[in-house]
């Protein structure tokens, strides 16, 4: 057996794992990624937005060769087609993001990392890990086929919703059936969209515990998707995404030119997301919002601080949980309390009948909102009626 030896493993090459492996490799660990996949970066699996101010927090800075589209407000549709507008001639403050060309971006993430000093291999699977001394021995399958292990002193999981690590270190990251949400989305192009600078979200029966978007990529390109609850749903996905397209104006007319599907967990941030030489980042820690299902900068801001405290980890040569604590503390206070408020507020909407979607929207429709908040949001609804105001009392 060829054994490589480095102080952190990342599992998935992701958002997440990238920015760990950037702090790392620049706090002066051995850092090494692998992704199972022959390209990074596919297939892309969100709808690609991000809020303005996000980039900055993780220092990144924004490139023009990853941005598709840069977005300057939002429109919310209730299943009446009532329609709350956001945008610069409503707002004081702007809600301005961009759409990302998550192929491209996810690579140059992973490029940051390889010039502070960490190594890559692409196309090289984790099939299983187990503890040996002081860290854990990963098996790999690579196409170069010049290691079959991996030696490590901390792993990080960087795998998704449907990874391996926290099985493989006994971290308990079921998702319940109620809190798994169903996701398909198309790439379309000849779309007719009313405001091509805004992000746009259908809620109601048109996708049951969910919502359908679309978010513009450029004048006449967007990605159409729609997310549904796995026990509210009657139909699947695609047949919901496709009767949603089939009866919106703005995509009748379009065609798809690539199809992305996966899983969706919105139950917040897991219970345990560390154990001794183990962290979750990203979607692996659940580190996805409740209510969205938008997980770009929460992964980039996990993997962020999961790499700082790994890199001081290894400093210390202290790879206990108690040492990794750090990264768990950050992670609960930064997004796990707000996460909390998150599900109450998803289960409000997921639950909501039509009619009470519909007066919801309306609402904000009629309301004189100058910044889009969800704290804005739900004031406006609270003030409905007493009847609306019960169904919030857990958000506040």
């Amino acid at each position: 057996m060829n054994i490589k030896e480095v102080d952190v493993l990342i599992i998935g090459a992701g958002p997440a794992g990238s920015l760990a492996a950037r702090e790392a490799s620049k706090n002066g660990a051995k850092t090494l990624i692998i992704d199972k996949k022959s390209e990074i970066g596919t297939p892309k699996r969100c709808a690609e937005g991000i809020m303005s101010g996000v980039l900055e927090r993780v220092h990144i800075t924004p490139d023009e060769r990853w941005i598709a589209r840069k977005i300057d407000g939002a429109r919310i549709v209730s299943p009446n087609n009532t329609s709350a507008w956001f945008t610069p001639e409503t707002l004081e403050t702007p809600a301005t993001g961009i759409i990302l060309e998550r192929k491209v971006f996810d690579k140059h993430m992973t490029m940051d990392a390889i010039r502070e000093g960490a190594e890559v291999m692409i196309k090289t699977e984790a099939l299983s890990m187990k503890r040996e001394g002081d860290g854990y021995l990963v098996d790999i399958k690579s196409f170069n086929k010049e290691y079959n292990q991996i030696k490590a002193h901390i792993v990080i999981g960087a795998d998704g919703p449907e990874g391996h690590v926290a099985r493989w270190a006994e971290l308990n990251t079921k998702v319940p059936l109620a809190e798994m949400e169903s996701g398909l989305q198309y790439e379309m192009t000849n779309l007719k969209m009313k405001n091509n600078s805004v992000i746009q979200f259908f809620f109601g029966s048109v996708a049951p515990g969910g919502y359908a978007w679309i978010f513009p990529k450029g004048y006449d390109t967007a990605n159409v998707g729609i997310d549904i609850s796995g026990i509210k749903a009657e139909k699947s996905a695609v047949k919901y995404l496709n009767d949603f397209i089939a009866n919106c104006d703005e995509t009748k007319d379009g065609q798809i030119v690539e199809i992305n599907a996966g899983g969706n967990p919105l139950c917040g941030i897991f219970d345990k997301i560390i154990t001794d030489n183990v962290m979750l980042v990203g979607d692996a820690a659940g580190c996805v919002s409740p209510i969205t299902g938008g997980g770009i900068d929460t992964a980039l801001e996990s993997g962020m601080i999961a790499g700082r405290v790994a890199a001081k980890a290894i400093k210390n040569r202290d790879y206990s949980e108690e040492k990794l604590q750090e990264y768990a503390d950050y992670i609960d206070n930064h997004l796990g309390k707000k996460f909390k408020k998150y599900i109450a507020i998803r289960d409000v909407l997921y639950n909501s009948s039509d009619e009470d979607l519909d007066e919801y929207i309306t609402a904000l429709a009629n309301a004189n909102i100058t910044k889009l908040s969800t704290k804005s949001l739900i004031k406006v609804v609270m003030k409905i009626s007493t009847r609306k105001l019960f169904k919030f009392r857990k958000i506040r």
